[in-house]
């Protein structure tokens, strides 16, 4: 019987279109497991803007979004999202129901692996990417400061950060995202 491996997604693997790795994968459900999401990492690929990613530190508990994917085995799987977010192997997070898995800590595995198990799949995989607004700005995170920072940026960072904010699935409803959108 074939394996069956989902991708779990909470930023821009939902809304920006790539061919190569939508056809992957199916649709989109919004049920998957409550991971702690922010939008506390700044991306270079993105001029600077905030994106989301797991952060054990200082995110919301948030119901992300899952979908199956095309491939059988989870290190196409991983190759997948790897090559898709264009960042090395340790960024990508990955649990089994046999046990294996990486992720950068071990709640976000314990809690994706209970989850697959509830759900009957035989495995996920995410992208894994830290936090680093701190390494980046010299300050903690926290809202007053990310929303200062998103103010501070040249265009077009200012104007893609907004974007992201703004396109962010529905179901993202971090303290950073309401502060940016009311």
């Amino acid at each position: 019987m074939p394996k069956r491996i989902v991708i779990l997604g909470w930023g821009s693997l939902l809304w920006d279109p790539n061919p190569s790795f939508d056809k992957e994968h199916g649709p989109w459900s919004m049920d998957g497991p409550i991971l702690p999401i922010e939008f506390s990492r700044i991306s270079s690929s993105r001029h600077g803007a905030l994106t989301l990613v797991i952060d054990p530190a200082d995110g919301t508990p948030t119901a992300v979004a899952y979908c199956l994917s095309a491939r059988a085995e989870i290190s196409g799987v991983r190759g997948d999202v790897q090559q898709r977010e264009g960042t090395t192997s340790r960024h990508i997070g990955w649990v089994d129901t046999e046990g294996a898995g990486h992720a950068r800590d071990e709640e976000t595995l314990k809690l994706v692996k209970e989850w697959i198990a509830l759900k009957g799949f035989d495995g996920a995989v995410w992208t894994d990417l830290p936090p680093n607004f701190r390494e980046k700005t010299g300050q903690p995170f926290s809202t007053e400061a990310a929303v200062a920072y998103v103010h501070t940026l040249a265009e077009p960072g200012r104007t893609m950060a907004l974007e992201y904010i703004q396109r962010a699935p529905e179901f993202v409803k971090t303290p950073v995202r309401i502060a940016l959108t009311q």
